[in-house]
């Protein structure tokens, strides 16, 4: 079972910046696409962000040009630029695999939380 460890939130004003990180305990991480995924209070799991193996990225829409998804393979680490924050990011931030816009893997980390003050 892979498991996965988040880091990286924290208690921001509107406007300021983050860099989230997620570390993942397996070999063959480069062979996996990856995601970045929040849970709002009262709301679903949303993916917000995609990393393919080569590199490629998608975001939903209303995190594009705001977020930018990087990953390092030699440090089975998967990254979350996020900058010019907004309150309704706030959110617990989670990753995973990604299979078709869908979670890879059984288990899911801890998570970080991410709060955006107004």
């Amino acid at each position: 079972q892979v498991q996965v460890v988040e880091s990286g939130g924290g208690l921001v004003q509107a406007g300021g910046s983050l860099r989230l990180s997620c570390v993942a305990s397996t070999s063959i991480f480069s062979i996996y696409a990856m995601g970045w995924y929040r849970q709002a209070p009262g709301k679903q799991r949303e993916l917000v962000a995609v990393i393919s193996r080569g590199g490629s990225t998608s975001y939903v829409d209303s995190v594009k040009g705001r977020f930018t998804i990087s990953r390092d393979n030699a440090k089975n680490t998967v990254y979350l630029q996020m900058n010019d924050l907004k309150p309704e990011d706030t959110a617990v931030y989670y990753c995973n695999a990604d299979t078709s816009g869908r979670p890879a893997w059984a288990n899911w980390g801890q998570g970080t939380q991410v709060t955006v003050s107004s």
